[in-house]
């Protein structure tokens, strides 16, 4: 088969910038077809010029991934250009980084009908396609706060909390019928996106992903794998991401205090905050003539370009084969040397 013959059909939410536009780049350059929505048009254009370039062919849908109809509408729209939806990744998202108690019920509600709710529309435009065919993908692009929240960013924590649970409700179900359609979850560490220039911030100091930091395309590598390995339920990437669950699991209240004492200030670099700083809580922070702001932030000479526990983690069975055939070659040469 040839690689045209080979190319899938591929939505991105959240597509214009951070993990979303490394992703979109990912599947491009193995020939996929790629939908990209999001809401800024400036950094959709810009998005579509790199999968071309990256050697995939590119559809912009601009649309806010809270409003259920326009997600159907944009599904129908990427199936009559590019046909039938072979994986379709959730990532749009937004936040606010203040205290729970600084922010306002509307805002909080904004977060959760973008962070969650976004992605439970594009798995229901999904699912509405692919279970015809019983075929598919759906990728959850997850995070560590999934499973352990953090001070000063309740209301994403609490979306991801919610993605986690009922995308486990969904997996289940999905088992039970026997569809040949599948979901999986991504949990991402602390990353290099433009994100901490974008989401809303009430801290005196600029926001920072908490370190160890990852470039993008991490995650991206992982989306991938994700999408064609969809059997799993769920990857974890980076050892940040492992290290936080399972002390979570095993001392969750140790992890507690230490979070009280050390989240406020890791979360904020010495930089005063700019008030001025656009935010895209309730419009795109790009605009229609705006700036594009890419995948990658402003943490970059301290980002990881690679992570060695992804890599295991997505070739374990290799891993696992060549571990077992190399103890079983030691056993051998000391049978012979004891003979």
């Amino acid at each position: 088969m040839t690689k045209r013959q080979q190319a899938k059909t591929v939505v991105v939410t959240g597509a214009s910038g951070g993990v979303g536009r490394a992703a979109a780049r990912a599947f491009a350059s193995r020939g996929d077809r790629v939908a990209l929505l999001a809401r800024g048009r400036t950094g959709l254009a810009a998005a579509a010029d790199d999968v071309v370039r990256a050697g995939g062919e590119a559809l912009t849908v601009s649309v806010d991934v809270s409003d259920a109809d326009a997600v159907e509408a944009a599904a129908a729209l990427v199936e009559e250009a590019f046909g039938p939806i072979d994986v379709w990744v959730n990532n749009a998202f937004t936040g606010v980084f203040a205290p729970f108690t600084e922010i306002a019920p509307d805002e909080f509600r904004r977060v959760t009908e973008v962070t969650y709710l976004g992605y439970v529309h594009g798995t229901q435009a999904a699912l509405r396609r692919m279970l015809q065919r019983d075929e598919g993908a759906i990728v959850q692009v997850g995070s560590a706060l999934a499973y352990r929240g953090i001070p000063l960013q309740s209301a994403y924590c609490g979306a991801k909390h919610a993605i986690q649970g009922w995308n486990e409700s969904l997996r289940c179900e999905l088992l039970h019928s026997g569809s040949g359609v599948r979901t999986t979850m991504v949990q991402l560490p602390a990353l290099d996106t433009p994100q901490f220039d974008w989401v809303l911030s009430r801290l005196p100091h600029r926001a920072q992903p908490v370190a160890p930091i990852y470039q993008p395309e991490v995650a991206a590598r992982a989306i991938v794998h994700a999408a064609d390995h969809p059997g799993r339920r769920e990857y974890w990437v980076g050892a940040s991401t492992v290290a936080t669950l399972l002390a979570n699991a095993l001392a969750p209240g140790v992890l507690d205090r230490y979070l009280a004492r050390s989240g406020f200030r890791s979360q904020q670099t010495a930089e005063e905050r700019d008030p001025a700083t656009p935010v895209n809580l309730w419009s795109p922070a790009d605009g229609p003539d705006g700036h594009d702001f890419g995948a990658h932030g402003r943490f970059g000479e301290q980002a990881h370009s690679r992570s060695a526990q992804s890599w295991l983690s997505r070739h374990r069975t290799a891993v696992g084969a060549a571990t077992v055939a190399a103890a079983a070659a030691v056993a051998v040469a000391r049978g012979h040397r004891g003979a």
